[in-house]
C-alpha cells in the first residue's frame, strides 16, 4: 500500500484527491494546506501530491528532496522560474509536473500534437477553454498544455507563436500563431477545444470534464507511477505510455 500525502488537502482537489486515494485502496499519509510545515508530510509519504499555489513550490521541492521522496506536481499558473526549480529538483527526486491530471486531456494533448505535426501552417490553430467563475488564472493550465502539444508537433516553441487576447484592431491572423480565449463562469469544471481551421474545413478536438473527480483520479494513478522511479522529470505522457 502506497502512502500518499496531500499538499493543498484543504481546497476542492485536496479533498477530491483524499477520496480518490481511499477508493484506491491506498494510504492517505495526510494532508498539509496553506503554510503549515510540509516536512513532517514528506517524510512520511512514499510520494507527495502538490495542488497548492505556485508561490509554495519551491519550499515543497525542498521538503520532498529533503527527504528524498518523489512529487507530483498539479499545480498551475507555473512561471518561468518555477520551472527552473522544478528543473533542479528532477536531479535529485522524481518529478512529474503537469497542467492537468486528466488521462482524457493528456490522451488529447497527444492527438493534437499528431494533428499540428501532419497538418502543417495552412491550418490555424485556436484554443477556447472555459471553467468555473472562481478560477484565478488564464490561460488554463491545461489550455497552455494543449497549446504546448501543438507546438511541439510544429517543432517551434510556444512563447514565438502564441496570442493570448486580441482587442481593437489586431490586423490579419499571423501565420503560424497558435491563438488562446478564456471564458469565465458558472461553475464549469473544464472545458477545452483545440481548433484546427483551414480554408474551407475545420477540424476540433474537445475535452468535457464533468467534475473533479477525473484530475483527482488521474493524480492518483500518476503518484502511484511515480513511485519508486529514479530522479527526474517525467509527465503524464509516461504514465499512459505514449
Amino acid at each position: 500500500m502506497t502512502r500518499l500525502g496531500i499538499i493543498g488537502s484543504g481546497g476542492r482537489m485536496g479533498r477530491a484527491i483524499a477520496q480518490a486515494i481511499a477508493d484506491a485502496g491506498h494510504e492517505l499519509a495526510g494532508g498539509v494546506d496553506r503554510d503549515e510545515d510540509v516536512a513532517p508530510l514528506a517524510a512520511a509519504s512514499d510520494v507527495l501530491i502538490d495542488f497548492s499555489s505556485p508561490s509554495a513550490l519551491e519550499g515543497n521541492l525542498d521538503a520532498a528532496i529533503a527527504a528524498g521522496v518523489p512529487i507530483l506536481v498539479g499545480t498551475t499558473g507555473l512561471e518561468e522560474r518555477h520551472h527552473w526549480l522544478l528543473d533542479q529538483a528532477a536531479d535529485h527526486i522524481a518529478v512529474l509536473q503537469t497542467g492537468n491530471t486528466s488521462l482524457g486531456v493528456n490522451m488529447l494533448a497527444f492527438l493534437v500534437e499528431e494533428a499540428a505535426k501532419r497538418l502543417g501552417e495552412d491550418w490555424d490553430i485556436e484554443i477556447v477553454e472555459t471553467h468555473h467563475r472562481m478560477k484565478v488564472d488564464a490561460p488554463s493550465g491545461t489550455a497552455l498544455l494543449l497549446g504546448e502539444a501543438a507546438a511541439r508537433g510544429r517543432e517551434v516553441g510556444l512563447s514565438n507563436v502564441a496570442v493570448r487576447g486580441r482587442d481593437g484592431i489586431t490586423g490579419a491572423r499571423e501565420s503560424g500563431t497558435i491563438g488562446f480565449a478564456a471564458l469565465r463562469g458558472g461553475s464549469v469544471a473544464g472545458d477545452h477545444t483545440v481548433h484546427f481551421l483551414a480554408d474551407n474545413e475545420r477540424l476540433s478536438l474537445s475535452h468535457i470534464a464533468e467534475n473533479r473527480g477525473i484530475f483527482a483520479r488521474g493524480a492518483v494513478k500518476g503518484a502511484l507511477w511515480l513511485a519508486g522511479r529514479p530522479a527526474g522529470r517525467y509527465g503524464m505522457r509516461e504514465v499512459l505510455g505514449l
